[in-house]
């Protein structure tokens, strides 16, 4: 089976995100790449599980690892009767798609789609958990191709050799839009903001832009407006963790605050994915408020004196109004006109495929 991962960073391989084999599954740990390549070790689905909600695995890193925790699930189970493990994976569906409550539809989607190669297998007498995995691959395939579109769209907006600016870790998006930047022979400039407290943009999205040859510049969380100001920086692009059908866009904390500096500098702010099928307007969604002891610290060295505070919303919500464009496999919409993306007959990213 050809490979949609192809020619892409060390990170965005399939089995360097999330991978089942032999009764485990093994997850990149996101939290210390790249200053050490290390990963977890899973041997039950619920520790797959709880690798998610810890943050072991971020942006569509989880996608990956839960349709992999649906594998090791299968394993578990291989030794019940066909309506036992069929009862035992429903069980670990519901476990690992509610892993971290921002992204329970998506992960619905998933592990359903997980669930149904299963049914398929169990019907003809083969390997269950091998199905899976294969189901899993099949799936990346059609998701990567699709952000491959994606990245067309949104790379048609980019200067030649312009100033991008991103935030947080967008995954595959990342990548297929350096690669398409490549192809063109774009010589994009990339600036990451850090993304504290995970520092995602600075450990996962420059390595990838370093790792794919690109020049990257890192800035702190506080800088975009200075770095939009005096670098001159042409477009500020990011993925989102729920595109609702109403326009408001729920990503990694600190996306709000760009998004209204970029209005006010008068660049634009495209947002990358399809519209979430489970979230019809902001009031569907739910910000994770997450262990307020990690904004004291940077990676792992205590920064605030003992007794001090910490507050630690995970997400924040951008209003359609500061949004150019949401750059979708079917092309760039409005904001304000995203059911039209469905009504077209599109399937979303994550959509079910058997």
């Amino acid at each position: 089976m050809e490979r949609a991962d192809k020619n892409l960073a060390f990170m965005l391989q399939y089995e360097n995100i999330a991978w089942y084999e032999n009764g485990k599954v093994r997850i990149l740990d996101r939290r210390i790449y790249p200053t050490k390549v290390e990963f977890v070790e899973c041997t039950t689905h619920q520790e797959v599980t709880q690798a998610i909600t810890d943050m072991v695995t971020q942006s569509a890193g989880p996608y990956t690892a839960a349709a992999m925790g649906m594998a090791l699930a299968a394993y578990e189970c291989r030794n019940m009767n066909e309506a036992g493990q069929k009862e035992y994976l429903r069980k670990a569906a519901y476990t690992i798609s509610h892993a971290r409550p921002s992204t329970v539809d998506r992960m619905v989607r998933i592990c359903e789609g997980c669930y149904q190669a299963a049914e398929i297998a169990m019907a003809a007498g083969l390997d269950v958990p091998q199905a899976i995995v294969d189901h899993t691959v099949r799936t990346n395939n059609d998701r990567y191709n699709k952000i491959k579109k994606i990245a067309k769209h949104l790379v048609d907006m980019f200067p030649k050799n312009g100033k991008v600016l991103t935030q947080c870790f967008g995954e595959t998006i990342v990548g297929q839009m350096l690669a398409e930047a490549r192809e063109r022979g774009n010589e994009l400039k990339i600036y990451c903001a850090e993304t504290r407290p995970y520092f995602q943009g600075a450990r996962l999205t420059a390595s990838v832009a370093k790792d794919m040859g690109f020049d990257v510049t890192l800035i702190t969380d506080n800088m975009p407006a200075f770095a939009i100001q005096n670098e001159k920086i042409d477009v500020f692009t990011s993925a989102a963790d729920v595109i609702c059908q109403d326009g408001h866009v729920v990503n990694k904390v600190g996306t709000f605050q760009i998004a209204i500096v970029s209005k006010y500098m008068g660049i634009p702010y495209f947002v990358t994915g399809a519209p979430d099928l489970g979230h019809p307007t902001v009031e569907s969604t739910h910000i994770e408020m997450r262990d307020p002891d990690f904004v004291l610290q940077a990676m792992g060295v205590r920064t605030a004196m003992e007794g001090v505070k910490g507050y630690y919303p995970s997400f924040d919500i951008t209003p359609p109004h500061l949004v150019s464009g949401v750059v979708t496999d079917a092309g760039i919409y409005s904001p304000y006109d995203l059911r039209r993306y469905f009504e077209e007959g599109n399937g979303g990213e994550y959509e079910i495929v058997v």
